[in-house]
């Protein structure tokens, strides 16, 4: 194995001991479904169409998710970085094609499951289950605090949660980006980070 995917692997042990204990057997074990992936920047995870989609655990690098109109507009939904997990959700749950893009906004070091295997691992190791469930809650949380912030504040009020709640993530998103997450334009953007 690479010294690349060895730091991958270690990060995923990591990962999971901040939320459940795994044996050295356990963890390998679970180890053994993941595959390693390296992505360079504008390079994609997910396409929209794809038939086959995985569940990725984001070790280094930075990740975008989006949704495009009809009409060619981009509709960021989330980013992903380190100890962050990405996926089409809708595609991998119920194995239908993606509606969704995810590309690399930085090159990546990932580590992708599928959904099967996730199952597996799951059913075997109940504390994996415990931890996924945990992820999962994590995520409907942020993605509701989200959607309440789209509906109740102004592009200031947006602007200052997103640097309150991932000040190391705001650095490192180009601005065109972050001014199409947060629903303003990049001149609007700039104005606001005065």
């Amino acid at each position: 194995m690479e010294k690349k995917s060895v730091e991958s692997f270690k990060l995923l042990k990591k990962h999971f001991d901040e939320i459940i204990a795994l044996t050295e057997e356990e963890f390998e074990y679970a180890a053994s479904y993941f595959r390693p992936k390296k992505l360079k920047k504008h390079q994609f995870l997910v396409q929209e169409g794809q038939q086959s989609v995985t569940e990725h655990f984001v070790a280094s690098g930075l990740v975008k998710a989006y949704y495009t109109t009809v009409e060619g507009k981009e509709h960021i939904l989330q980013f992903a970085m380190e100890n962050w997990w990405v996926t089409d959700y809708h595609a991998f749950y119920h194995k239908a094609i993606a509606s969704t893009n995810i590309d690399c906004i930085e090159d990546c070091e990932l580590l992708y499951i599928s959904q099967e295997d996730k199952d597996h691992i799951c059913h075997e190791i109940h504390k994996l289950e415990y931890f996924f469930r945990v992820k999962s809650n994590n995520g409907y949380v942020a993605l509701q605090r989200r959607i309440l912030s789209l509906l109740n504040q102004d592009a200031k009020g947006r602007y200052e949660e997103f640097i309150k709640l991932y000040p190391k993530l705001v650095q490192r998103i180009p601005k065109t980006i972050l001014a199409s997450y947060l629903g303003v334009s990049r001149e609007t953007l700039s104005r606001l980070g005065r």
